[in-house]
């Protein structure tokens, strides 16, 4: 199982004067960007000879996607230079070489994987499936919930360890018409190009018990490995893949290719084959030896088995996982998908550390050096800011709970620094709901600093029981006992509208939450025992690292673009992005359309003019303008959102007669809702079909905007569209 990945963010962007100060070699990382191929630079020769990864002018040939799990461009101590300024290896690249917006969010709840599969897919979580991660709940016949992992591989129906038949039969994935969501590598492999993941969330195999004896039978060899061999199956099977194009060598010369099986993709995927896990990878892309660590000596090893595998999530360190993306790309594979695991968790002796702490300073340091050693590694191979479009993101700021630093003035790097309390702050939910409200409605939870709570029988919105339960979580206190301040530990509610406005409510009704709470970040809320005999609220030692909330510091990230049709802007606030916007800009740059419609647009303002849509190119203005309205107007923390958000909670703490204020405001946040997913809808159809008429979107609206209106919008101009999308958000 992958780690509960418990993270944190800053509080805002400090100018980066102190990137000189952490590392004056840094420019050998900038440089790279300009690398010449010349003698010496390793052959690449791709495994798929009809690969077209570009428009008709550009350049790209490769595609490097990097998604790390909290790793902060700004910083959590005004004194302690942030995460990014401490690996100027890979911000400088970034930096000198394209554009790295600061102004990026997350969706919600924003959680490891409901954000990596928003990056990955262009989807909000109520149209991947995930909304609610690194686990959810779903209703039994008993009415009863039991819990899932959000981490399974892509076909799996929902991973409920606990039994060999859930009771709940929709896929893990699944789309708003209860399908199975279309695969994030199929507009790649269509196109001819190979797909290589690096523990990316979902595209790999992830737990061996559900996934050995699906892909591989369970009579395979590989499923009598599992029952002699847990550990070694876990490193020999999950973790590593390569999605491979019909034509590609790679799983033509592998006599351990199995299908590639995607049943519900619309227009079918037929004929497809993969490689599954380090054991049948490894030798395909490294046939000469181990597949090393990015320094291309120091074998990967799984610390478990000592095998030359899949050395666990939490070992996907940058060494690690930009090892295995190099050697991908020199065996040619073209695109990439990595996931490179947290630097503030001790992964070697477990807890957590704090900003500037010696070992964290300690592990950014060895990422700065990895990211040195990759972008030389890949220079040498011909493979640089020329023809590769790099990609790298945060999948979202977890919030740091701790006591002040010593000494008050420490900087990590030149003064280390230590902290006498570390650790959220826990709340038993269900021990403080029975002592200060006494409410013992049976539910369960998923616990996080964003908990989403089922009552038990699956009353209705407006039951009582629902509606009495809601106002006393909306009641509880608690004593922070880091701070010495008494106060809600709830900062907000959603109730099912506000949940669905919030892009929270997928495809699978009996995984939809009853009320979800947003905390004060420095809560992590739980359920144990129904009384406070043990504490109820008290310090948790060993994460200190808070995520998945509605707050600035956890859903503001960034995002970073290198690449042939990418402007060099540097770091910037000036385009408002999610990560639904990832998708769409990526494959407006290559040329390339999936068989979905996203949730994001493409970021223009980010992009060269000459790679756009000529409709796009002659009003550019407007077109920015339109997508910065959709986006506040749509996006989980947009304005829309926040102000509906408020609204909801209020209404949800509302004590009036007959609860006649959250009836009628309920009854107006539904019809809201209702309006803006229209109205988001035609803007989001009108901005996408520029770039990808034909397939998930409809070409009708390809031409330019005609003097007869827009068609199939109401309205007859974009900026009729702006004024309509602005009124929206200020009813709101």
């Amino acid at each position: 199982m992958r780690s509960t990945g418990r993270l944190g963010r800053s509080r805002g962007l400090v100018p980066f004067i102190a990137v000189a100060m952490v590392a004056g070699t840094s420019a050998a990382a900038a440089q790279a960007g300009t690398a010449q191929h010349g003698a010496g630079s390793a052959a690449i020769t791709t495994a798929d000879p009809g690969c077209v990864l570009s428009q008709p002018d550009s350049s790209i040939k490769h595609v490097i996607y990097l998604q790390f799990d909290n790793v902060h461009l700004t910083r959590d101590n005004p004194n302690v230079p942030s995460d990014l300024e401490q690996m100027p290896n890979l911000l400088n690249f970034l930096t000198d070489n394209g554009t790295v917006d600061s102004n990026h969010h997350t969706p919600l709840i924003a959680h490891t994987g409901n954000d990596i599969l928003t990056s990955i897919t262009g989807l909000y979580g109520s149209d991947h499936g995930q909304p609610i991660s690194n686990s959810f709940r779903y209703y039994t016949p008993s009415g009863a919930t039991n819990s899932a992992a959000s981490f399974a591989y892509w076909t799996d129906g929902v991973a409920d360890s606990s039994t060999p038949t859930p009771a709940d039969t929709a896929p893990e994935m699944v789309t708003q018409a209860g399908k199975n969501t279309p695969a994030p590598w199929v507009g790649y492999t269509r196109a001819g190009c190979d797909f290589g993941s690096v523990s990316t969330a979902n595209t790999i195999l992830e737990n061996t018990k559900i996934d050995i004896p699906k892909v591989f039978g369970p009579g395979s060899a590989q499923a009598a490995e599992l029952a002699a061999n847990p550990n070694l199956a876990f490193a020999d099977f999950v973790g590593i893949g390569v999605h491979c194009a019909k034509d590609s060598t790679l799983c033509a010369n592998s006599s351990n290719a199995k299908p590639d099986l995607l049943p519900d993709e619309p227009g079918g995927y037929d004929g497809y084959q993969a490689l599954y896990g380090a054991k049948y990878t490894n030798p395909a892309i490294s046939p000469a030896g181990p597949v090393t660590q990015v320094d291309g000596t120091t074998a990967i090893i799984d610390p478990v088995t000592g095998v030359n595998g899949f050395p666990g999530f939490d070992g996907m360190s940058a060494a690690n996982s930009l090892g295995y993306v190099a050697q991908m790309q020199e065996a040619g594979v073209p695109v990439t998908y990595a996931y490179i695991s947290d630097a503030h968790d001790n992964h070697n002796g477990g807890g957590a550390y704090g900003p500037g702490q010696a070992g964290y300073v300690a592990a950014l340091k060895s990422y700065d050096t990895a990211f040195g050693q990759f972008f030389t590694r890949l220079a040498n191979d011909g493979i640089d800011k020329s023809n590769t479009l790099f990609v790298v993101t945060s999948d979202e700021n977890d919030h740091f709970v701790g006591g002040a630093p010593s000494p008050a003035n420490c900087d990590g790097v030149t003064v280390p620094c230590t902290y006498s309390t570390i650790g959220e702050v826990n709340a038993n939910i269900r021990g403080l709901l029975a002592t200060q409200q006494n409410n013992t409605t049976p539910f369960g939870v998923h616990s996080d600093s964003a908990p989403n709570y089922w009552l038990n029988g699956n009353p209705a919105q407006a039951d009582p029981v629902t509606r009495s339960f809601e106002k006393a979580v909306a009641a509880v206190t608690a004593t922070n006992p880091i701070t010495g301040t008494t106060g809600p530990v709830a900062n907000y509610l959603a109730d099912q509208a506000e949940m669905k406005i919030l892009h929270m409510v997928s495809g699978d009704p009996l995984r939809t939450p009853t009320v979800t709470e947003f905390a004060d970040p420095n809560y992590y809320v739980y359920a144990g025992a129904p009384n406070c005999t043990s504490p109820c609220v008290q310090v948790e030692s060993g994460f200190a690292w808070n995520h998945g909330d509605f707050a600035p510091d956890i859903n503001t990230t960034w995002l970073g673009l290198v690449g042939p049709g990418v402007k060099h802007l540097g770091v910037t606030n000036a385009v408002w992005s999610d990560h639904t916007d990832i998708r769409p800009t990526m494959m407006a740059l290559l040329g390339l359309s999936d068989d979905y419609s996203y949730d994001g647009v493409p970021l223009m303002g980010f992009l060269d003019p000459r790679t756009l849509p000529a409709s796009v190119r002659a009003g550019l203005g407007l077109w920015e303008s339109l997508a910065a309205v959709y986006k506040q107007l749509n996006a989980s923390v947009g304005a829309f959102a926040t102000a509906t958000l408020k609204t909801a909670t209020a209404a949800i703490e509302s004590t009036s007669d007959g609860d006649a204020t959250y009836l009628q405001t309920d009854a107006e946040l539904t019809q809201l809702g209702q309006q803006r997913d229209a109205l988001a809808a035609q803007i989001n159809q009108l901005i996408n079909s520029q770039f990808f008429g034909g397939s998930g979107f409809s070409p009708s609206s390809h031409a330019a905007v005609s003097p007869d209106g827009i068609q199939g919008t109401g309205h007859n101009s974009i900026p009729t569209l702006i004024a309509a999308a602005d009124a929206l958000t200020a009813k709101a």
